[in-house]
């Protein structure tokens, strides 16, 4: 089929307040088995979890699972055994951006519908079809299957730390220069690219660099801003068919972070410390991404990060190298320890 462009889009969202007893409504409306499988770690089972699993159990059978080492292939593999041994119908995950991969790459892989009910509004991956695996090499990206629904409660959402809004807003912001990145590989290298898709993803950026001093502060009404930003970027990806519309060399740099260091910062801290000097490398106004960063209290400098200067000139210049495929402003050979230097210290990050 030439030219066949599928897009895979949640089937509902739902955004509110005191939503854990919604969970059995939306699966009976999508129709789904009788068997659920429930996804959740340590925390997120104390905050949401237990509420969500004893709501379900009204009128479905439910298997319960923690998952303790957060987004590892080890879990995954865990996961689609159990679901496989219990022939589970379908799956929700409840927690952050680890524990909604690891039920988003397992039900892909066994072929059944999952929901996600994230209790952080941290990045972008609670609607969208990819999911970043820990231990495939340096925490790329795999594509799997947006979530059929997602079910974002706000006042769970809130009472997660307030640095956790800070990095979606990072993880947001990022789309400023991943769209830049997907503009010049549609013209240096003709890949395809969606007007649609990209105007969608740059939409929610500059919605939270508009809505920058309602999200500072922490509220209900500052996580709905955030949230909604997050989910629509996940549909710009679903209508994109890839990553593209949110992910672009802001996103390697971050990824040679994690590369680089036993302990990484959070992933929206570090794609918008990322997005501060791709957008000096694309000539934009990087000044506004750092001043909206500042804003909503989210971090602009390694320091803040805790990270060593000579890290991030080293994470610049391996970046290119990390999805070679994905052209960018790096190019095709990256930076130069001078550029990577001179880049961070004019955009202030060293």
């Amino acid at each position: 089929m030439k030219g066949l462009h599928l897009m895979q889009l949640p089937r509902e969202v739902l955004l509110g307040e005191d939503l854990k007893g919604e969970v059995v409504n939306v699966a009976r409306r999508l129709g789904l088995g009788e068997k659920a499988l429930i996804l959740y770690g340590p925390r997120t089972k104390e905050i949401a979890g237990k509420d969500v699993e004893e709501s379900l159990k009204s009128e479905y059978e439910v298997v319960p699972l923690t998952v303790r080492k957060g987004a590892t292939m080890e879990e995954v593999e865990r996961t689609i055994d159990l679901i496989k041994d219990e022939s589970v119908d379908w799956v929700i995950a409840v927690g952050g951006g680890s524990i909604i991969d690891v039920a988003k790459l397992a039900s892909f892989k066994t072929g059944v519908p999952f929901i996600s009910f994230p209790t952080t509004a941290s990045h972008d991956g609670i609607a969208s079809a990819n999911a970043s695996i820990r231990d495939l090499g340096a925490k790329t990206s795999v594509k799997a299957v947006p979530p059929i629904a997602v079910i974002a409660d706000v006042k769970v959402i809130k009472t997660a730390p307030y640095r956790y809004l800070a990095a979606g807003v990072g993880d947001t912001i990022s789309n400023l220069t991943a769209v830049r990145d997907w503009q010049l590989a549609h013209r240096i290298r003709g890949e395809y690219y969606s007007e649609y898709a990209a105007s969608l993803s740059l939409m929610s950026a500059k919605m939270v660099m508009r809505n920058a001093d309602i999200i500072r502060l922490g509220n209900e009404e500052s996580v709905r801003k955030v949230i909604k930003a997050l989910i629509s970027t996940g549909v710009a990806m679903s209508i994109a068919g890839s990553s593209r519309p949110a992910s672009g060399a802001e996103h390697l740099f971050s990824h040679a972070l994690d590369m680089l260091l036993d302990k990484p910062a959070l992933h929206g801290e570090q794609t918008g410390l990322g997005t501060i000097i791709m957008a000096y490398l694309h000539g934009m106004k990087w000044e506004r991404v750092r001043e909206t960063l500042k804003r909503v209290g989210a971090p602009t400098t390694a320091y803040e990060l805790g990270i060593e200067p000579e890290i991030i000139i080293e994470a610049l210049t391996i970046a290119h190298t990390i999805r070679p495929e994905r052209y960018t402003i790096l190019g095709k050979d990256g930076l130069t320890r001078e550029a990577a230097e001179k880049a961070a210290k004019i955009t202030g990050v060293i």
